[in-house]
């Protein structure tokens, strides 16, 4: 793989780009791998990206049923923050959090992650009460947070209205080093990384069917062919259902839209993002100028990737009120992604009934900021059968009752 730089840009300038290979290979799939992971989306991708990196396990397939990143790692708004509550959430979160700050470097690819900074607005009393109680937990944890007043947060976002009629800004939960990130390039450069060490990523190849023998993982059915493997990690967000009962087994979570929109550009007038989860709404402006918003899940299950205009025009109206400026800005276009969502509000990264399937889903509203972390901590299972950064999130939970309740601090994800 060449390496980009400064140099190779200026040499390629001068055989006008001639001169330029594919980012990632396009291979047709082998009979047997060592590991098969079913979803090309961020998370799939980071978790072959660490089993190469840390374990070297590089006999890998990377099947994904689209395009590369067509799904919610391409249809997100590209927050990344990691003031969760509890302590198997923060742990996970920041070690994500952490490896954004430096994967343009390991990746030789600029994923353009942007600190500019994450206010989650108070609005009532009790989210006061729930973000203070944050902070202080995030203090423990070792997460960088503060609970600011309203003074602060019209200082760090001139543009907002902290006295709205209706929902006053009482403070907020501010993470200095929380921030966004170019969704696609995150994807776009752990396929070329995994390309390069060797791994297929496959694409317009539909996992059919999940064959296993005495209850263990045998291989897959394909729309390019049966593939065996030895371990299958199933990764495919809203679609985790689906596959689980392929492989004979069922997952506790409900699949639902998710919708969000961007606005025409304009001037430079927010370099924070804000998140105001009273109404339902949050937003940060692009490096294009346009303003990134989005809003709460569907009130009902399905597998649509289409906006509707009644939730749009919910969640704008709200912002609306936060932001009076943006009353006047014409919506350039509007998108769906289908999240999928447990009871507690948390993911599931876990070993399942199948010996030698993995499963990895469950994040809801926030997996986008989740990738590294949760790519490195599957990886780690994978290859290992345990990792620190998994345990809580076992799939057994739901059985035993060890909730990890993150209604609060996932905000949207209601």
């Amino acid at each position: 793989m060449k390496r980009y730089s400064a140099f190779a840009v200026a040499r390629e300038a001068l055989r006008y780009h001639t001169g330029w290979g594919r980012a990632w290979a396009k291979r047709a799939p082998k009979k047997k791998y060592d590991v098969i992971i079913v979803g090309a989306g961020g998370h799939g991708l980071a978790t072959a990206y660490y089993l190469g990196k840390n374990f070297g396990i590089t006999n890998v397939a990377i099947l994904e049923k689209g395009w590369l990143g067509g799904g919610n790692t391409g249809r997100n708004t590209t927050i990344i923050r990691s003031n969760y509550l509890q302590d198997p959430s923060a742990a996970l979160y920041e070690k994500a959090r952490s490896l954004y700050e430096t994967m343009s470097q390991d990746l030789n690819y600029n994923v353009m992650f942007s600190p500019r900074g994450v206010i989650m607005l108070a609005q009532t009393q009790h989210e006061v009460r729930g973000y203070k109680r944050t902070a202080h937990a995030n203090a423990l944890q070792g997460v960088q947070t503060e609970w600011i007043g309203p003074d602060r947060v019209k200082e760090l976002c001139p543009i907002m209205n902290i006295s709205g009629p209706r929902y006053p800004v009482l403070g907020g939960l501010w993470q200095a080093r929380g921030g966004t990130a170019r969704h696609d390039a995150v994807a776009w450069g752990y396929a070329r990384a995994c390309s390069d060490m060797g791994m297929d990523v496959i694409q317009q190849c539909e996992v059919t069917g999940i064959r296993q023998q005495g209850g263990k993982i045998h291989g897959v059915d394909t729309s390019q062919g049966p593939i065996d493997c030895d371990k299958l990690g199933i990764v495919v967000a809203g679609h985790s259902g689906v596959l689980s009962q392929m492989a004979g087994f069922r997952l506790p979570l409900e699949s639902v839209a998710l919708q969000a929109l961007v606005s025409e550009p304009i001037k430079p007038c927010m370099d924070v993002v804000v998140m105001a989860n009273t109404v339902h709404g949050y937003m940060s402006q692009s490096d294009k100028g346009e303003m990134v918003i989005g809003g709460g899940t569907d009130g009902y299950n399905n597998y649509t990737q289409r906006g509707s205009f009644h939730h749009i025009e919910e969640t704008v109206r709200a912002l609306v009120e936060t932001f009076p400026m943006i009353s006047r800005l014409k919506m350039l276009r509007q998108w769906g992604g289908i999240v999928d969502v447990t009871g507690d509000r948390s993911p599931i990264l876990s070993k399942t009934p199948v010996d030698g399937v993995f499963v990895n889903c469950g994040w809801g509203t926030g997996g986008f900021k989740a990738i590294p972390g949760s790519g490195w901590a599957m990886a780690e299972l994978m290859a290992k059968g345990h990792s620190p950064l998994t345990d809580a999130f076992s799939m057994n939970r739901f059985r035993e009752g060890r909730f990890i309740d993150e209604s609060v601090a996932a905000g949207v994800a209601h």
